[in-house]
């Protein structure tokens, strides 16, 4: 027996039943020699060391899943891993809106000029207003919003109008002219309100809205019109707002009001929330602590006054607070209270919304005005009215689905690593990664210094290209409808561009360009094994390399390695050996043939750019071109070639 005081050899290492079990088992035999010797399985005393085990397996399996889920690199979780993201200040996307740049229309009649009636210029006094908001359908069903007013009256260097004659009379008059309003900015997304009732304060409230996912909050308003705003953190008390530029908002800056039609300010507000993604895609606004019915120094005293001697003015110097009524103050925003929010938002989004051109056509909302000052003709403001129309001439791309949960994992990271701000290389391509869903999305990124596009002969069709020292050269690709590698349009250019001035440092200049597309065939031959189908073999050779091709894989840049293809091919059953697709002459053979396709070819569409892939290929490595370009096997049922040779 043990003598009491005297310590006991203990083993912390056990970390499965068979190690448990076998510890307390070399314990007992330790420490209690004469008091429990019969380690037979069939005895009741080795079902108490068994239980005992089981209890400890249980128990260290869990604390090792907790501490793992505790890590971004190594949680598995869905739940954890967006916790741990939005703590780093990344919000996971769940679906990103296309983006087009429309071309807007509108007839208005043709006027004689005093003295002169044989010059019919248009009458600008038809000319229409329309607020951003108008509604465009795709043929598909696919609802686009403009985020941009179309003032057709407007004709300048930043809003130009294009005019062109619609009608002439039987004296080839001219009675109705076109106006053409062109690159007018539209996002994909159906509009929906909804009112949540709040009643008694609720410290830190949160509700969950009921459609997903969602794209942007457009507008939050409560029952008295106050206006709430999104922030990416309660304890930001700061916003920044856009007011109408009028002389009542701003008399000393109204006369640039056309060019600047709003002003940003920095406004603060204790009407805040911010928006967190749930596991399950629904959005959850969460609103702060401030649930004080008065003012908040009637809990907490202002310092600059917590002492005053002035008549009628309390002191608080004899007075004690609780530190706890910090959480009751509008320090980390206000909680609503008996009163209506009315949440205005778009939701949708997705690669389907990736719309080719011509197809975005059917107006189904609008709200256009006239000159309310000017006394005009009924039967010509109607003709007007219903002259409005609208086209995309270029694809609209940008839509993209949720993002994967390694995704998730990869840029939370890198975005936590950025705080806020852009320096190297990898910052500007997290932070792009980062558009907020409503201004778009881009698929890929590449990023290269303008003194290495001039050093290796890059853009040498380009006359316009002018190195710079302090500029980087961004290379972005989208997808279409059928996630497809697309030129991103302008106006996803332009919302990268403004996003990107509040994180890039003052000296660095960012270039937005198209990357290069490389439209790829796949060729291979190989032996299988005795015994298995030849044609089932190939079937499953060619699903192996529609996986390893799928785009979301590969980068701007990126090289073909030949190798690894066939060590893709030979683990798939039945693959005996991979050899050289037969045809091949000259020293050049390659194990696994990879050739460009350009243009059309039987039907499908290619991309037109030209590249020499047997000239690339060294040492079963396919190297892209000097210029920033992409391997993509567009259409893999029919990119994707092989043949079986015979069997092994």
């Amino acid at each position: 027996m043990a003598t009491k005081g005297v310590s006991k050899d203990v083993k912390y290492l056990n970390k499965d039943f068979s190690a448990f079990r076998d510890g307390l088992i070399e314990f007992a035999k330790t420490y209690f020699p004469n008091t429990y010797n019969d380690f037979n399985e069939s005895d009741p005393g080795m079902m108490f060391i068994e239980m005992a085990s089981y209890v400890g397996d249980t128990l260290s399996y869990y604390m090792d899943e907790q501490f793992k889920e505790s890590m971004l690199s190594f949680a598995e979780e869905k739940k954890t891993i967006y916790e741990i993201a939005q703590g780093y200040g990344y919000k996971p996307r769940q679906a990103s809106p296309a983006s087009v740049m429309f071309d807007v229309f509108q007839t208005v009649p043709a006027t004689t000029t005093l003295g002169d009636t044989d010059l019919r210029e248009p009458d600008e006094n038809y000319c229409l207003t329309i607020p951003a908001g108008m509604q465009v359908t795709s043929t598909n069903g696919t609802i686009f919003r403009t985020t941009d007013d179309v003032i057709f009256i407007d004709s300048s260097s930043l809003s130009p109008r294009e005019d062109t004659i619609a009608e002439v009379d039987d004296e080839q008059n001219v009675t109705k002219w076109l106006f053409k309003k062109s690159k007018v900015k539209a996002v994909s997304g159906t509009i929906t309100t909804e009112y949540v009732n709040f009643g008694t304060a609720e410290k830190y409230k949160r509700i969950a809205l009921s459609l997903s996912p969602v794209l942007e909050i457009i507008s939050v308003t409560d029952s008295d019109g106050n206006k709430w705003y999104e922030v990416p953190f309660l304890a930001q008390d700061t916003v920044f707002a856009d007011f109408e530029n009028t002389t009542n908002n701003s008399p000393d800056l109204v006369e640039g009001r056309n060019f600047a039609p709003f002003l940003l300010k920095l406004v603060k507000t204790s009407k805040r929330f911010k928006t967190y993604i749930r596991p399950d895609g629904r959005t959850e606004m969460r609103f702060g602590s401030g649930v004080a019915a008065g003012s908040d120094e009637e809990i907490i005293p202002n310092p600059s006054s917590v002492g005053s001697n002035l008549p009628g003015t309390p002191s608080f110097l004899d007075t004690s607070f609780d530190p706890a009524n910090f959480l009751n103050t509008e320090t980390y925003g206000q909680c609503p209270t008996n009163t209506t929010l009315t949440i205005k938002y778009s939701y949708g989004g997705g690669i389907d919304d990736n719309i080719a051109s011509n197809q975005i056509n059917n107006i189904t909302l609008h709200s256009s005005a006239f000159d309310s000052s000017l006394s005009l003709n009924t039967s010509l403001r109607s003709i007007s009215l219903n002259s409005i129309a609208a086209t995309n001439p270029n694809p609209a791309t940008g839509g993209r689905g949720a993002e994967t949960l390694e995704n998730v994992r990869v840029n939370a990271a890198a975005y936590f690593q950025a705080q806020g701000r852009a320096v190297t290389k990898d910052d500007y391509i997290t932070r792009v990664y980062s558009l907020p869903p409503k201004y778009g999305n881009i698929a890929k990124i590449y990023m290269i210094q303008d003194e290495q596009v001039a050093a290796t002969g890059q853009n040498e069709g380009d006359d316009t290209n002018q190195p710079n020292p302090l500029a980087l050269n961004m290379y972005c690709l989208g997808y279409n409808n059928i996630k497809k590698l697309v030129n991103v349009n302008q106006a996803v250019k332009e919302n990268v561009k403004t996003y990107l001035t509040q994180y890039r440092m003052m000296t660095d200049a960012v270039q937005i360009k198209d990357a290069w597309i490389c439209n790829i065939i796949v060729e291979f031959a190989l032996y299988t094994k005795r015994g298995y189908n030849k044609n089932e073999v190939l079937l499953k050779c060619v699903d192996a390399l529609k996986i390893y091709f799928e785009i979301e894989k590969w980068q701007i840049n990126q090289p073909i390695i030949l190798s690894d293809i066939a060590s893709e091919l030979l683990t798939v059953e039945g693959v005996a050996t991979v050899v050289e697709p037969p045809g091949q002459t000259g020293d050049s053979k390659q194990l696994i043939l990879i050739d460009n396709i350009n243009s059309t070819v039987n039907g499908y569409v290619y991309s037109d750019n030209l590249y020499n892939v047997k000239g690339a290929t060294f040492n079963n490595i396919v190297y892209p071109p000097v210029d920033p370009a992409i391997f993509e096997v567009k259409y893999p049922d029919v990119d994707i070639r092989g043949r079986v040779m015979g069997d092994l």
